[in-house]
């Protein structure tokens, strides 16, 4: 009974992370990460592997995630694909770097990088102020190294990058809708390069659970793929329509919410 609870939860996990995914043009990272974190501490796994498997999981659903969203938002014309082009090099680079780096993190330091980039993403979505009329994205090397960057940070934390690259699009001047869409799109070769990075730097790893495929869980990587998939194109549907502005506001509270749950688990696990 308590096995079957759990896989419904981590099915109502994926409905939610996929239509935010869709909605705010996130992975998904910064809602998955505690959810796993809390699955693992119960069931699976020892102390000290937990965050790594967290946030490997949670990359490696960010690859099917991002792909089920961007198939709507390209429908709706709105992923600025030259930005995605000149931006892939860094975030693929960014990305493997980034899992390399977390592996060899213990865990403390790895819940605060999640906690502090949990913190950030939401005062970003509550302050929301508005850009120089004259700022403009840079160019194609500029590009990269801003891909570098948001690809490192966000492998760190398992997220698909759009807590960083929404909020720094909006800045440069670009559409909130084409942010979001843009933003969907560059989760996934963060994503896939990340989980690439993390397979590999926990191959050998001591101490894993049955049935992981280096530091990924794969039953939670499944449950939560089997939803997100179907309900990331519904939320990408709801941003070409809704206002998000209160959305957000609901969703920066709970990033607070969560980012709290992670120092405890720095702190006091």
């Amino acid at each position: 009974m308590e096995t079957v609870l759990i896989f419904a939860g981590l099915l109502l996990l994926g409905a939610v992370v996929g239509f935010l995914a869709g909605l705010l043009g996130i992975g998904g990272g910064l809602l998955t990460v505690p959810f796993i974190t809390m699955l693992l501490a119960q069931h699976a796994t020892s102390g000290e592997q937990i965050v790594h498997m967290a946030v490997a999981t949670s990359a490696a659903t960010i690859v099917f995630t991002s792909l089920s969203s961007i198939r709507v938002h390209y429908a709706h014309h709105a992923i600025l694909w030259p930005v995605c082009r000149s931006v892939v090099p860094g975030l693929l680079l960014g990305g493997f770097l980034g899992a390399q780096l977390a592996s060899l993190l213990p865990k403390a330091p790895l819940a605060l990088v999640f906690a502090g980039f949990t913190a950030f993403s939401a005062t970003q979505m509550l302050l929301g102020k508005t850009p120089k009329a004259t700022r403009e994205l840079p160019k194609r090397w500029g590009l990269v190294g801003v891909g570098t960057i948001i690809g490192i940070i966000s492998s760190l934390i398992g997220a698909g990058g759009g807590f960083l690259s929404v909020p720094y699009l909006i800045w440069n001047n670009v559409a909130v809708r084409n942010a979001v869409a843009t933003s969907a799109a560059m989760s996934f070769p963060i994503a896939v390069a990340s989980t690439i990075g993390f397979i590999i730097s926990g191959w050998n790893a001591p101490d894993l659970p049955p049935y992981s495929f280096g530091f990924i869980y794969v039953p939670a990587l499944i449950a939560i793929v089997a939803t997100s998939i179907l309900f990331a194109p519904l939320g990408a549907r709801a941003a070409h329509r809704w206002p998000v502005a209160t959305i957000r506001r609901f969703f920066a509270f709970l990033l607070y919410a969560l980012g709290l749950y992670m120092v405890k688990k720095a702190f006091f696990s």
